[in-house]
């Protein structure tokens, strides 16, 4: 790919991530699996369970299917508190292409606001992401959240 279709390319991801972003952050929680392809894979572990090949995440969905039922259980079922996530999402540094298939590794932080204000760094990681174009979009064929941290708070509901 040449300079100006790895640009182009960057540019497609990056406005994936900040969609992706703000539909989690302005809690339109129902528009994320939209985000992935049907049969996708979506995964939250921790960069010591990826090192050491455990294949196992914290969360784990093989279908939008999967992704729509989680946020339905978080709208009717889950009782938690009630809480917001600020995503900063970092440039997306993008790692190769093979058979139409885009790779990619981006940065990203999360902050959580609690109902009583209380600001916590919440999750610090990279996304390495499988990207698939479908009729000219950007979809998620797999999102694994690579947490830096091996201590996950037990309130993981909402989306990474």
């Amino acid at each position: 790919m040449n300079a100006v279709g790895l640009a182009e390319m960057l540019v497609r991801v990056t406005a994936l991530n900040a969609a992706y972003a703000a539909a989690i952050d302005d809690d339109r929680l129902e528009e994320w699996p939209g985000f992935f392809v049907d049969q996708c894979l979506y995964k939250i572990t921790s960069a010591d369970n990826l090192r050491d090949g455990n294949e196992a995440g914290i969360v784990y969905a093989d279908s939008r299917s999967m992704l729509a039922d989680r946020v339905l259980a978080l709208r009717r079922a889950n009782i938690y508190e009630r809480q917001t996530y600020r995503h900063i999402v970092g440039t997306a540094r993008l790692i190769g292409s093979v058979a139409g298939e885009i790779r990619a590794e981006t940065p990203f932080l999360v902050v959580r606001t609690m109902r009583d204000g209380r600001m916590d760094l919440f999750a610090a990681g990279r996304y390495r992401d499988r990207l698939a174009d479908q009729g000219g979009e950007l979809r998620f064929r797999e999102r694994i959240v690579i947490c830096d941290s091996s201590h996950f708070d037990t309130l993981v509901a909402i989306p990474i």
